[in-house]
């Protein structure tokens, strides 16, 4: 399964009511960090299909859901389970960090 966009509309149906974990990627177009791990993210989407769903949600088109979680820079990876977040990590990281991190919370 590849990365799925969330909007602000979309956000509780995608993310908070999920029955899978959730990892919320937010990113923008301008941000070369938030490109550079783009195509890591692409690649766990499917290593993890059907453990966790990676989401990405760019914070220019849709600015009142990074409002409500207190993005301050991006990129920024939040993990929710059961429509709570349960870890948080930013900048850029390695596919092998991601991968690693993702495992914890699967």
């Amino acid at each position: 399964m590849a990365t799925v966009k969330v909007s602000d509309s979309s956000f509780g149906d995608d993310v908070l009511n999920s029955d899978t974990p959730v990892l919320v990627d937010f990113w923008a177009e301008w941000c070369a960090p938030c490109k550079q791990i783009g195509p890591a993210l692409e690649e766990l989407s499917e290593e993890f299909d059907g453990k966790m769903k990676i989401a990405k949600v760019n914070i220019d088109d849709d600015p009142d859901t990074p409002a409500k979680f207190h993005i301050r820079g991006v990129p920024t990876l939040m993990i929710f389970k059961g429509g709570e977040v349960v870890a948080t990590k930013s900048g850029a990281h390695a596919k092998t960090v991601l991968s690693e991190w993702i495992a914890e919370h699967v």
